[in-house]
């Protein structure tokens, strides 16, 4: 036996992979209780349809699904196969879908995985049930299929088994054991069992177990009508069990498979039926699985005509049966995995769908075992990715219930969410609605795209229209607005930025250990750094701001950031870190007239040697105390300026009284963007994620390799010398052509990447992408194309920065 003692709770599909996954790893002293019988527990994977399609917006739930349809190929028990590779089929009934349906081909195509568009007839041809009538196209991915999951659970239990895994049926876990914050093991209906380290997989339990350790998961059980048909006619004498495409009908709401002779038809149209984890029925409570409720007929009726309208041959047949099943369900469609920041040793494994279970066990053995996940970008997935506020039962009950009923919308990458709204709001809020500020929504904030009130400037411009897509969300006044940056002055609401606070008397000491650049510098410096992970994997890009001996401001990307310091604080007390965003507010005062606005209304030096680019200092502007740091994310001269909520109004009036005079303005996120982007500017989360290390992102600069040892540092030299592949510049003439970001890139017809970040530049005159492209195609000059909808959009590979390369603007 081999590793520390493990306690797996749940032996659903994800479970079992865990189990597997692991157990290939070397660490064989698992146990793995679940209060079911085995391999049919009685949760969802039980009742699951099995249906996997691996097409998503997001890379990393692809390549789970990627990974999880590899394994159930290469699995089967006595004989029977695990997957029926099948393949998936999304039909298109309405114009808009077809649209849809082209952008949905451009991430499966990004993303690496063989797809292509169908014709209505094409559509027939892979499934004549369908009503070439009603059909306008569809999206054919050859590798989806049917996963059978209760036959997977079952093959990576015996696989486990063989290794030394113990899996124990019929136990109850009534609590999860702790002692000084940390777990000591599971205690069940039948006795304790010792653990090092405890991971729930319970699914729809997910919470009440989580609870067990103090943890509040958002994660809620929802309904969801699966039913099946009797015989049809029309497919009389089938004997296998599938063999036609599994398929979506999204404009309804509805998809599809095979089951010899009839098909399963799964419905998402119907109501939210939410429950609580506590109101679901134990194995023994229940008559029959606890994860399956009673089918309510009512809601599945609009159902069953649209499917008789699609799949005319099942007018010949009826709905015989049916169940309303429940499915975990989170506030931003993402899996929640990782451990608990209060209870060392809990992790969880949760709200994992069959279609990404392999690959999320994999990815959870690899970061037991080696500290990280070296397969997956897991940083959309992370438990402690999730503000406080995200954490409410309303917003968090709202959130899923929302996301149920949007599962199969056309959902904009810009488009804000619905209610609860507003939740956070800057001091700058009231001044912002004076201003027709068109708000979306970031982490919580209300954050304003553009300002109606800055109609005006767009007379006399040429401001190109782009084409429908990246038109929505979208208006001129975002282009006036940066040009108008770049000739005078703008005020930029920075307040969704997170701030955290590192003191004491071991704060320098550590922050050298996190980072990448050398931070312990004179009071005043600001530094751009990266955190990395242990294989040089970027963590976040952060700026981090020397404000007295033993206090550090970090401008950081999010509330992993904060669990990530917060994990490495030393032991002994030396080291306190806090969030104070919410205390705190930010205007970016940036523009060739900054100083003109700023340095009347203080005693402070502001001059270019008073303040040096990357330095800090504390000043009052008018009668507000401001923290004042010269950086700025839009190429311009100018500061970021921090003071207390309570007197964030205030800096605002008394900064835009002496704007307004200039030609000032205020401008939005839009603006910002295209900005920032002519500057070259990385978004982390979007531009590089923990699969990019400094090299390839082009932020090697952040890097110093002669300070002393940090977090990553060994790994990153081993990958220093083996880049291949580069985020890069490409640009675009045609204005109509602006592309929005998750698109493929080609080379020729061979597709070789994809656009990670993207907008017109209204500076340069140019639609601008950022790309991650093989190395050998990152030569300025090249020429590629982006696939956009069903266009191929010449691009070419640019030097970068467009904008002020020898930083002029900033310096000055």
């Amino acid at each position: 036996m081999a590793g520390p003692r493990v306690v797996i709770i749940g032996a659903g599909v994800v479970g079992a992979a865990l189990a597997d996954e692991i157990s290939a790893r070397g660490w064989t002293e698992v146990t793995v209780v679940d209060q079911g019988p085995l391999p049919a527990t009685g949760g969802s994977t039980s009742h699951a349809p099995g249906l996997v399609f691996q097409t998503n917006s997001s890379k990393t739930m692809t390549e789970l699904a990627r990974y999880t349809v590899e394994k159930f190929c290469s699995l089967d028990v006595d004989g029977k196969p695990c997957f029926l590779q099948v393949g998936g089929l999304e039909v298109a009934t309405t114009p808009e879908r077809l649209t849809e349906l082209r952008r949905r081909h451009g991430w499966i195509t990004a993303w690496g995985i063989d797809a292509r568009l169908l014709t209505a007839d094409e559509c027939l041809q892979q499934h004549p049930l369908v009503n070439p009538a009603k059909v306008l196209g569809g999206l054919l991915v050859p590798t989806d299929g049917l996963a059978k999951a209760v036959l997977a659970v079952e093959a990576q239990i015996r696989r486990a088994t063989e290794r030394g895994v113990t899996f124990l049926a019929r136990h109850e876990v009534l609590d999860v054991l702790t002692a000084d914050d940390e777990v000591t093991g599971v205690l069940t209906d039948q006795g304790e069992i010792p653990a090092d380290i405890v991971v729930c997989c319970a699914g729809i339990w997910g919470p009440k177990i989580a609870r067990m350790a103090g943890m509040n998961l958002p994660l809620t059980p929802l309904a969801h009508q699966l039913a099946w048909t009797g015989p049809i006619p029309a497919l009389a004498g089938q004997t296998e069990e599938a063999v036609r495409p599994i398929l979506r009908h999204q404009d309804a709401d509805l998809y599809y498979r095979d089951r010899f002779d009839g098909i399963g038809i799964g419905y998402y149209g119907h109501r939210p039926m939410p429950v609580t984890a506590d109101e679901i029925l134990s194995v023994e409570e229940a008559d029959g699985m606890p994860s399956v409720l009673k089918f309510t007929e009512d809601d599945f009726a609009d159902a069953w005509t649209e499917t008789q309208a699609l799949l005319p041959a099942t007018k010949e047949a009826k709905v015989e049966e049916g169940i309303n099943g429940l499915f975990s369900f989170t506030t931003d469609n993402f899996p929640l995995l990782g451990e608990s920041r209060d209870v060392k040793g809990f992790w969880v494994a949760e709200a994992v769908w069959v279609t990404h279970s392999a690959g999320v066990g994999r990815a959870m053995a690899e970061w037991l075992v080696d500290g990280y996940c070296s397969s997956f970008d897991l940083h959309e997935c992370d438990l402690n990715r999730f503000e406080p506020h995200q954490l409410s039962p309303e917003y968090v009950l709202a959130r899923d219930c929302q996301n149920f009923v949007e599962v199969y919308d056309i959902i904009h990458p810009l488009q804000p969410p619905g209610d609860p709204r507003p939740i956070r709001t800057s001091p700058f809020h009231a001044r912002q609605q004076e201003h027709g500020a068109v708000f979306l929504e970031a982490n919580g904030w209300e954050r304003p795209q553009w300002y109606e009130a800055n109609a005006g400037l767009v007379d006399g411009r040429s401001i190109p229209t782009p084409g429908d897509w990246a038109a929505r969300f979208w208006s001129p006044i975002v282009g006036a607005e940066a040009q108008a940056t770049r000739e005078t002055v703008a005020m930029y609401d920075m307040t969704a930025l997170k701030r955290l606070e590192v003191s004491g008397p071991g704060a320098a000491d550590l922050l050298e250990r996190l980072c990448t650049g050398k931070v312990a510098k004179s009071v005043g410096s600001v530094t751009y750094t990266l955190f990395l992970d242990h294989d040089g994997g970027i963590r976040s890009d952060v700026t981090v701001a020397r404000l007295a001996r033993d206090t550090f401001q970090i401008g950081a990307n999010g509330n992993l950031d904060l669990d990530w310091i917060t994990r490495h604080l030393p032991a002994d007390g030396t080291v306190q870190v806090r969030d104070i965003t919410p205390g705190t507010c930010c205007i970016g005062l940036w523009g060739p007239l900054a100083r003109k606005v700023l340095q009347p209304l203080t005693d402070a030096d502001f001059s270019g040697e008073g303040l040096k680019y990357f330095r800090a200092k504390t000043a009052y502007i008018g009668s507000v105390p401001v923290t004042a740091m010269r950086l700025s994310y839009v190429g311009e001269l100018g500061w970021e300026l921090y003071t207390t909520a309570d007197q964030g109004r205030k800096l605002w009036d008394t900064l835009w009284e002496a704007a307004r005079p200039l030609g000032g303005v205020i401008a939005g996120r839009g603006a910002f963007n295209s900005l920032r982007l002519e500057k070259g500017y990385r978004s982390f989360g979007t531009d590089m994620t923990y699969e990019h290390d400094p090299y390839e992102a082009g932020v090697g600069f952040a890097v110093k390799l002669d300070k002393d040892d940090f977090i990553g540092k060994a790994a990153l030299l081993r990958r220093k010398e083996n880049v291949r592949r580069k985020l890069s510049c490409l640009v675009v003439d045609d204005p109509r052509s602006v592309v929005l970001g998750k698109e493929p890139v080609f080379d020729g017809e061979r597709p070789v990447g994809y656009v990670t970040s993207a907008a017109y530049g209204y500076t340069i005159g140019k639609g601008i992408a950022y790309a991650w492209l093989p190395a050998e195609l990152t030569s300025p000059g090249t020429v590629l194309h982006i696939g956009y909808f069903d266009q191929r959009v010449e691009a070419v590979v640019t030097e970068e920065p467009l904008f002020d390369p020898t930083m002029s603007r900033l310096r000055g």
